[in-house]
This record gives C-alpha cells, structure tokens and sequence, in this order.
C-alpha cells in the first residue's frame, strides 16, 4: 500500500509539476495558465485534445489509467491532481523557479510535500489512494 501510495504521489507529482509553502498573490498570467491546465485535467474532451499534442502527456496519462483502472478512478485521479496543482500555484505565486525547487525536493522526501498540503487535500489524496488499492486487489 506504502508503495502505490508512493506512486500516486509520483504522478501528481508529474502532472502538476509546482510546488510551496504559503500562499501568496497569483499574477494573472499564471492564473490565466492554471485555468487553462485545469480545463485540460479535469475536462476528458479537453485532456484527450492536449494529449493528441503531446506525447509525454499521453505517456502519463497511459501510466495513470493502468495504476487507476477505470474511467471513474482516472477522473478523481485528475481532479485530485488539480486541486493539488492550485494549492501548489497559489502557495508560490505562480513562480515557476518556485514549483520546480518544490518539485525536486519532493522527489526526495515526499512526506515532507505532502505535509505542505492542505487537510482537505490531504484527505482527498489518502482516500484515493485507497480506492486505487482496494481497486486493485
């Protein structure tokens, strides 16, 4: 269980690529981009037209249905990974030196990425990870 839970965070990780501490002011070109990256995760019309383009994007995305299984499993994944990617904006301001600093930490102590979530999405993320293993199972 430890172990899919450490590959649930590793593809969070890789869709949402950002990361921080403490809130601060987005700008509205950072915001405008979340927006948009949000549209493409939780929206699967709109995912599966960004995948077309990208094929890193389709790697993962192929790495996400096969850990999640189903359909219904794959959109919480994406929607847990977009509610984490707004924390992560918002706690950096939109910084991108700022979410790649607090991306490659967390590669290293993921528990310490973690702790920076909030509660909500904290939950939100154990409890899909136990969906994801009980699905398995």
């Amino acid at each position: 269980m430890i172990s899919r839970r450490l590959v649930l965070l590793g593809a969070l990780l890789a869709l949402a690529a950002a990361g921080g501490v403490a809130a601060q002011p987005v700008d509205p070109t950072s915001q405008d981009a979340l927006n948009k990256t949000l549209q493409i995760l939780l929206e699967p019309s709109a995912r599966s037209a960004g995948l077309a383009k990208n094929p890193e994007g389709t790697g993962i995305d192929q790495q996400v249905r096969a850990l999640a299984g189903s359909d219904a499993l794959t959109q919480e994944f994406y929607a847990v990974a977009g509610q984490i990617l707004t924390e992560l904006v918002q706690n950096t301001g939109g910084d991108a030196q700022k979410m790649l600093q607090v991306v490659e930490r967390a590669k290293t102590d993921p528990a310490g990425f973690a702790a920076m979530l909030s509660p909500a999405t904290l939950q939100r993320l154990r409890d899909l990870s136990v969906k994801l293993s009980d699905h398995k199972r």
